[in-house]
């Protein structure tokens, strides 16, 4: 990766006066703030920097600008919501409205309807006119006010709909699925030579977008998650031969599964996407666990052991169906315990959706606020086909080819899986071996 990489599109000069530039004027580079003249650097390590030849590559900051490109008072802007649930899209849309409204003038604010299926006329979804009575309090509650919906559309009906209602600015919140939808609708609307602004707020729960620092929902997730295992450590505990078995959401990427199982700190195995489980290896270490402690508590993320269950298609957005590891593993369980004539008291809990759907806590709200603050800023100042989010602890604009390019994931060498192992205590050996064929 070069500097080349990181550079965000612009539509073109800033020449209007911005009306939060009296925040920036006496303002440089400090610990806690980095101007718009100044960049982000990719690297934070000697090692890392001096394994760079030329100038080492590094991200647009984000916040307020002294100059914007599009006048406030005469444009529209334009809000949709993609993909599943999380905590936090309620705030990021709050958020949005506020700070057009209030801080740059921004009058004329729309929200469309059900996903990207709301910016295609044979949909037939009515536009939401936003403004802060609107969108007073939506913060309190779970989900979307504008509804969400899977799959992909037409860019081309969707730039005719941006087109035909005079939007400037789009803001797409959404996955990395809804931001590769984004990128071509940026595509399009530069293939027709039109002065429209496209801007992401990144939204995963799984945390599996690159180069944003986290998403915003994944704290309330994990926080919400640690219910579930406390309630099946407990179950575990009241009953010999007790097991737990919990399964959290995570693809393709564990960090609910790790950063939930550490919180709480009770959890004897974690089994995540990143790391190959062998099944015929974890059974009987499970077995002397149970057999030396009385009980114990497995936390797996949804992904996790797939290479022991047959595919089952896709979804509306392309992405591979998962079959179900929890649902497989208990059984796997209670059958090898039977073989063995031991006792199980085994206790399955799954709270995906109940996780998905609950109201940001406060980091998350805070967090969503201030990454709706950064796309407002973004996007005033005429900077397209990117995304927000926080790089080392600063607000930063990423590319969206880059945020869409690869995966962020556990890494099985970092430091995150070894406190995950530190802390559960199970040996590394079993995670490690081969993945074996589908059953």
């Amino acid at each position: 990766m070069d500097s080349a990489d990181l550079l965000v599109r612009t539509l073109g000069e800033c020449r209007i006066s911005s009306p939060l530039g009296g925040l920036v004027t006496r303002r440089g580079t400090t610990e806690h703030y980095v101007d718009e003249t100044d960049r982000v650097l990719l690297d934070d390590t000697l090692a890392l920097l001096a394994g760079r030849t030329g100038e080492p590559p590094s991200f647009e900051p984000g916040g307020p600008r002294r100059q914007i490109f599009f006048d406030p008072s005469k444009i529209r802007v334009g809000i949709v919501t993609c993909g599943g649930l999380c905590p936090g899209l309620n705030d990021v849309i709050r958020g949005l409205v506020l700070e057009l409204n209030s801080h740059y003038g921004v009058r004329r604010i729309v929200g469309f309807r059900n996903g990207y299926r709301g910016l295609v006329a044979r949909h037939g979804h009515d536009v939401v006119e936003l403004t802060p009575f609107v969108v007073d309090h939506i913060n309190e509650h779970g989900g979307t006010i504008l509804g969400t919906s899977r799959g992909n559309q037409d860019p081309a009906e969707i730039v005719d709909c941006l087109d035909q209602l005079g939007v400037n600015i789009l803001f797409v919140i959404g996955g990395d699925g809804s931001m590769r939808g984004a990128q071509r609708i940026a595509e399009e609307v530069s293939l027709r030579d039109r002065r429209i602004a496209v801007v992401g707020v990144p939204k995963t729960i799984d945390n599996d977008i690159p180069f944003i620092g986290h998403s915003f929902g994944f704290q309330t997730a994990f926080g919400k998650a640690t219910e579930s295992i406390r309630a099946a450590h407990t179950e575990a505990t009241a009953q010999p031969g007790g097991i737990g078995l919990v399964q959290l959401m995570g693809r393709h990427s564990g960090f609910i599964a790790c950063y939930a199982a550490l919180a709480n700190n009770d959890a004897d195995y974690v089994l995540i996407p990143e790391v190959p489980a062998d099944v015929e290896a974890f059974l009987p270490h499970l077995r002397r666990r149970v057999r030396e402690r009385g009980h114990a508590l497995v936390v797996v993320a949804e992904g996790a052991g797939q290479d022991y269950l047959a595919a089952d298609g896709t979804d509306a957005s392309g992405n591979k169906r998962l079959g179900d590891f929890g649902v497989y593993l208990r059984r796997r369980i209670l059958d090898d315990f039977a073989a063995a004539g031991e006792e199980a008291n085994l206790k399955y809990i799954d709270p995906s959706y109940v996780i998905r759907s609950v109201p940001a806590n406060p980091y998350d709200s805070v967090y969503c606020l201030r990454l709706a603050q950064a796309a407002v800023h973004a996007a005033m100042a005429g900077r397209t086909e990117m995304v927000v989010g926080t790089w080392r602890n600063r607000f930063v604009h990423v590319p969206i080819p880059l945020a869409v390019a690869t995966r962020n994931q556990v890494d099985p060498n970092g430091d995150l899986w070894m406190s995950v192992l530190e802390a559960t205590g199970q040996p590394a050996e079993f995670t490690e071996l081969p993945h074996r064929a589908a059953a």
